[in-house]
């Protein structure tokens, strides 16, 4: 069995080499906030800009697991609603600040039945932001033989 198509045409989703679409996504002061907050971290660095200058930082700064979480988004975004992820193993580099853009990247470098390795970047105006790899796995529909 191999990654199920999801055009219909017999090809798989994914191979080794591909490319999936770049995600641009402004950085915004609220995205920083709120997914800090949604992940329950109240460090200040991540919602109060004086405190944040105060400890070093030019501005409040996105944190590892909102980060985390636009990495799933972005692979479940491409492989669709049956993807599920079966492991994100990131890195960050240069923070995202609000006013900054973040351009994420994926490279398929592995499939294996209906699993795909997925090399992640995530780049900003300071350099990589974000970078890893995400194992997803995306099952056959039911009803469905998956014979490719």
């Amino acid at each position: 069995m191999s990654l199920p198509a999801s055009d219909g045409t017999g090809a798989p989703v994914a191979a080794p080499g591909d490319e999936l679409p770049p995600l641009t996504l402004p950085i915004t002061r609220t995205l920083i906030v709120s997914g800090a907050i949604a992940s329950r971290d109240y460090q200040d660095v991540h919602h109060d800009a004086e405190a944040a200058r105060e400890k070093g930082s030019p501005d409040i700064f996105m944190n590892i697991l909102t980060t985390n979480g636009l990495v799933g988004r972005y692979i479940t975004d491409h492989f669709g609603p049956r993807s599920v992820l079966r492991k994100v193993a990131i890195r960050l580099g240069a923070p995202n600040y609000p006013g900054d853009t973040m351009v994420l990247r994926g490279t398929v470098t592995a499939v294996d039945g209906d699993t795909a390795h997925v090399r992640v970047t995530g780049a900003n105006g300071l350099g990589h932001h974000v970078t890893g790899t995400v194992v997803v796995c995306v099952p056959a529909a039911e009803g469905r033989a998956a014979t490719r």
